[in-house]
């Protein structure tokens, strides 16, 4: 009788993995890069007092069972104080990931917020990368709120829908 309570308890927890939701990383890349310092050298004459411009971008894109692409595009452009451009640096940092077992609107927050937050670190570093290959001081950008950032865009999104009807 044991062997069989035993069974019956192990063919209960295969059935609970196969229903539980997963996120598994299969793959993050660099999908596209790029640097421009249209300014230098005259630049590295003057002191290196920085203004900088951040922007980010989140686009997915399902490209096969439960599969999904991630691209959080990081753009920086660094002016001086006479707002002349040091250098512009955008990284599309991607990252692949299997999503089984949510709902849609779990879905959605997972790819707006969870993937982003993976995604992130790497996308810093290329970007830091980038400014110290091309003989600017490190940049480390700030650690980014992506749970913050997805209910603010959600917000402007109800506002915008009422504002037009």
């Amino acid at each position: 009788m044991a062997d069989t309570k035993e069974q019956v308890s192990e063919e209960r927890a295969g059935q609970a993995d196969e229903t539980a939701p997963k996120f598994i990383i299969q793959r993050v890349y660099i999908k596209d890069s790029s640097f421009e310092a249209p300014n230098t050298p005259e630049v590295f004459k003057e002191p290196y007092k920085p203004s900088i411009q951040f922007n980010m971008n989140t686009k997915t894109n399902k490209f096969d069972d439960n599969l999904y692409e991630v691209i959080l595009t990081l753009t920086v452009e660094v002016k001086n104080e006479k707002e002349k451009v040091l250098f512009i640096a955008e990284v599309q940092q991607a990252g692949v990931f299997l999503i089984e077992g949510l709902g849609e609107e779990d879905l959605v927050q997972v790819m707006h917020i969870t993937c982003p937050n993976v995604l992130f670190p790497y996308g810093r570093e290329a970007i830091d990368n980038l400014a110290t290959k091309g003989s600017f001081p490190a940049l480390m950008l700030a650690p980014v709120n992506f749970e913050a950032a997805f209910t603010q865009a959600r917000e402007q999104q109800a506002e915008q829908s009422k504002a037009d009807s």
